[in-house]
């Protein structure tokens, strides 16, 4: 089965961008900068990638464009039209990207022989994402909404959850500092602009937990 589906019935990816009006969202709401940035570091990133395969043996060559997140047909979708479509459809905060953002700097250096391409970027964005946004978000959708959104099969996406939860040594968890050094870094990356700011609310389980406190003691008082 091709990796882009909307349901379970399989389609071409090139279909996908054609699809959009089958889910509702807000057409006013406005799609927040940090997946600008965020698009704009890994389409760098894949440059860079083209640039090694095309300086390395076949074998090499082979060797690193070949993973478990790879399909058999490029989508026809930008990085960017593909974050706005993730958006649009899961209204995941800022934040939520932000944490991928460190989810995928984590499985980049766990993992030496991965890199990210044409072939596996989408399977790898969607999946990062929605591991990101069960640990930021107090709700979520189910896998298989994300699965439709992103374009697979609740099956395909399952597994690629559970792939990557292994490959990332089930090393989630992203603290305060660490949060904000990464909004720094994506900071910077449009410092030329000016004016820029990452929203930094990130509500991990630590915060939640202490503003459950703080309310039972509010009620005791």
């Amino acid at each position: 089965m091709d990796c882009f589906s909307s349901s379970s019935v399989p389609i071409s990816p090139r279909k996908l961008r054609y699809d959009l009006y089958s889910y509702s969202y807000q057409e006013d709401s406005k799609t927040p900068l940090v997946i600008n940035v965020l698009a704009s570091l890994i389409e760098r990133n894949m440059a860079r990638t083209e640039r090694i395969i095309k300086n390395c043996s076949w074998s090499l060559s082979k060797a690193i464009s070949t993973n478990i997140f790879d399909c058999r047909e490029i989508p026809d979708m930008t990085i960017q039209s593909y974050l706005e479509r993730i958006f649009r459809y899961t209204r995941a905060g800022p934040s939520v990207y932000v944490v991928a953002y460190v989810y995928i700097d984590r499985f980049c250096q766990k993992n030496h022989g991965f890199r990210i391409n044409a072939r596996n970027v989408h399977r790898f964005l969607i999946t990062t994402i929605m591991v990101a946004s069960k640990y930021v978000e107090d709700m979520n959708y189910r896998n298989s909404y994300f699965g439709r959104v992103g374009g697979l099969t609740t099956n395909e996406l399952n597994k690629l959850e559970v792939e990557f939860l292994f490959l990332m040594g089930f090393k989630l968890h992203v603290n305060l500092s660490v949060f904000d050094s990464y909004c720094s870094h994506l900071e910077r990356e449009v410092s030329i602009g000016g004016g820029y700011h990452i929203e930094r609310a990130l509500r991990c389980a630590e915060e939640i937990k202490a503003m459950h406190r703080d309310d039972a003691f509010k009620l005791l008082v």
